[in-house]
């Protein structure tokens, strides 16, 4: 992949330069910046930065860059993932000054050189970041909510099938976990399987990582049929992957993981959790209904490289 600064217009004063692993901080300040900004909570975590930065797929110097204001803080950043992923960020004391605009330019010409015939990022619905994608010509590919299950309400529990069971996974069924996820993942996910040294990067190897994390539903046979991936932030609880086989829905093993992930994280001192969805699942009613309610909503918008 190749890399370059020399297309970036920036203001008089900021400079630019491919990051590296310690520059991760700097950049979940900056995006933490822009999220609290525009939505009036922090969704990410320093930890989503190093996990995602440590996959072996992903080299960080020629797939990232930085911008920096006079006085060498990062106020600006992007970066690339193939096949057509990207993010970004810009302070909120930085806008308008055509760093977004150049970020974006950088991002299309380094999928462009990477072989990519589209690239694409999330943005809260209605954020200058939107609006600006807009403006440039990007149309939304899905929509995505945040939902929160409120301090002291509860999921009713439902039984599980006879023989089945949650708990917490244990080591040698980690790579059941990976082969679940991506098995229901992939089937609304346009993209190359996950492998499963990208995917311990950024589940059992991300910072922080603790085995109550990672919980699993197993068949009366024992095997992983369902698994969910819970993480805790102060007095939230996250569920960032839920997943269960195809053949075994409808049987409320999904409801059961929930139940599970959000006992454990307040269990561990979370009084709120959270997790996201998007227009493609289709399981947005499936988490209204069982009790969660919709704090931000957020668009994936991209664009074809010509």
């Amino acid at each position: 992949m190749t890399h370059s600064t020399a297309e970036l217009t920036l203001p008089t004063g900021y400079t630019a330069r491919p990051l590296d692993m310690p520059d991760a901080t700097a950049v979940f300040e900056a995006i933490a910046a822009e999220e609290l900004h525009e939505t009036g909570a922090v969704q990410v975590e320093e930890a989503d930065i190093v996990g995602d930065w440590q996959r072996p797929s992903f080299d960080i110097p020629s797939s990232t860059i930085g911008v920096f204001a006079p006085d060498g803080v990062l106020v600006g950043y992007a970066e690339f993932s193939t096949p057509d992923r990207g993010d970004a960020a810009v302070h909120p004391d930085h806008r308008g000054l055509g760093i977004g605009t150049a970020l974006a330019g950088w991002m299309q010409r380094t999928a462009r050189a990477a072989g990519a015939s589209v690239v694409g990022m999330p943005m809260p619905q209605g954020s200058a970041g939107d609006r600006l994608m807009e403006a440039l010509g990007y149309r939304v590919r899905w929509t995505s909510w945040i939902l929160q299950l409120p301090a002291g309400r509860e999921i009713e529990p439902q039984p599980l099938p006879e023989g089945y069971a949650v708990r917490e996974a244990r080591p040698e069924e980690y790579s059941a976990t990976h082969e679940v996820i991506e098995d229901a993942f992939l089937e609304w996910s346009v993209r190359p399987r996950q492998t499963w040294e990208d995917f311990e990067a950024t589940v059992t190897r991300r910072p922080g990582f603790e085995p109550w994390n990672l919980r699993v539903v197993t068949d009366p046979s024992g095997a992983v049929v369902g698994v969910s991936n819970v993480l805790q932030s102060g007095t939230t609880g996250y569920v960032s992957r839920l997943a269960v086989r195809r053949d075994l829905r409808g049987r409320g093993l999904a409801r059961a993981l929930l139940v599970d992930s959000f006992a454990v994280a307040r269990a561990h001192g979370a009084s709120v959790s959270e997790l996201s969805t998007d227009s493609r699942t289709g399981a947005l009613p499936l988490y209204e209904k069982v009790g969660m309610e919709v704090t931000s909503v957020w668009v994936n918008r991209a664009i074809e490289l010509r």
